[in-house]
């Protein structure tokens, strides 16, 4: 068995953040946007943290692939949110 490393205490803490305050907010999004309603500025502000974040963790990610598909689901997730978003942005 293998010792914990200190990349894996971080890993740990960082998907628990993301479980606890952000995924509940994008699941609310993505309910505001699949209604037809437009993001607000601190919406957007926030899928922009999410991205800057996820963009300062990618080495951590590269070196674990136990962890790749959650990082594929949380990209797929603010893909639609971004995509459906722009959609209602468009619509008249």
């Amino acid at each position: 068995m293998t010792e914990p490393s200190d990349e894996d205490g971080v890993i740990m803490a960082l998907i628990d953040r993301f479980e606890k305050q952000r995924l509940p907010r994008l699941k609310a999004l993505k309910e505001q946007v699949d209604s037809g309603e437009l993001l607000s500025a601190g919406d957007v502000e926030f899928l922009e943290t999410i991205m800057h974040d996820a963009q300062l963790s990618k080495h951590l990610i590269d070196r674990h692939p136990e962890w790749h598909s959650f990082c594929s689901y949380v990209i797929h997730l603010y893909e639609t949110i971004t995509e459906k978003a722009l959609d209602n942005e468009k619509s008249p």
